[in-house]
């Protein structure tokens, strides 16, 4: 019965994170710590053990939705490299940073993150979608063309590594891939549409948590025992989430999300401190 909780789990957490391109981690790391608290069949959880699953988890939702992104053509997959060229020297930091890191201090400052990411997303992403034109003649624009219509953005490489090395951190430290973080960015600083911000994130997440994978099964933080049940799940939700984002807007998702987050945030700083 526990091994069917933890596919429902990574199941629906990787449901959430394909959809709107979080990755899963944002949601899937807060629920196991809360449920350790409570549920002696979940004892073995550490810190650095969910931070493991949640990385592997990861690979495995963003492979699913990528193929499903791809198979739509919502993919940039150039600027997508740039972040990653960014991003895997973070994650190498920060999963190392991650054995430092104690239960309480853990869900502290993980809480403290969740409520930023959370007012992020209040921001209308719509104001900041790139926009239909001609092509620009620059080697920072980026021209992306989704069936008919033609969209441009801009992609400073300098602020772009630095920034996606910061999300790397974070995402090698915490476990949350980095597209709770990222998605927000490429769109607020970077103009890009809200369908192609989602789908290159997750393309970035593949990438990234492989590299902070293995560098948590290298350090011993990824109980093989538990995981594949986790995989097993995160492939289904990823897919499904994948698909479910061509047929959605999403504004209701984005307003259960923004609840949510605030919710399990203000939780997890209430452990840290008590």
């Amino acid at each position: 019965m526990v091994y069917i909780i933890y596919i429902l789990i990574s199941l629906s957490t990787a449901f959430i994170g394909s959809l709107i391109g979080l990755g899963g981690g944002i949601i899937l790391i807060p629920t196991l710590l809360i449920i350790n608290n409570y549920f002696e069949t979940f004892a073995w959880i550490s810190p650095q053990t969910i931070v493991g699953i949640s990385l592997v988890t990861m690979a495995i939702t963003a492979l699913s939705s990528t193929i499903s992104y791809w198979k739509s053509g919502r993919v940039d997959y150039k600027t997508g490299i740039i972040f990653i060229l960014g991003s895997i020297p973070g994650s190498l930091l920060g999963s190392w940073l991650n054995q430092f890191v104690d239960t309480d201090n853990f869900s502290l400052y993980f809480g403290f993150i969740m409520i930023i990411i959370s007012s992020l997303l209040f921001i209308n992403r719509s104001k900041h979608a790139g926009k239909k034109g001609t092509a620009i003649k620059d080697r920072n624009k980026r021209t992306f063309q989704i069936g008919e219509e033609m969209y441009h953005y801009t992609v400073f490489i300098t602020p772009a590594l630095l920034i996606s090395f910061g999300i790397g951190m974070l995402s090698g430290m915490f476990g949350i891939g980095g597209g709770a973080i990222m998605v927000p960015v490429m769109i607020l600083l970077f103009g890009f549409p809200v369908h192609i911000a989602v789908a290159t994130s997750m393309f970035m997440i593949f990438f990234i948590s492989i590299v902070s994978s293995i560098t948590h099964i290298a350090l011993g933080h990824v109980p093989w025992g538990y995981v594949f049940f986790f995989i097993v799940g995160a492939f289904i939700g990823g897919t499904l989430g994948a698909r479910v984002n061509q047929l959605l807007t999403g504004s209701i998702l984005k307003w259960i999300l923004r609840i949510v987050l605030i919710g399990v945030g203000l939780r997890l700083i209430i452990d840290g401190i008590m």
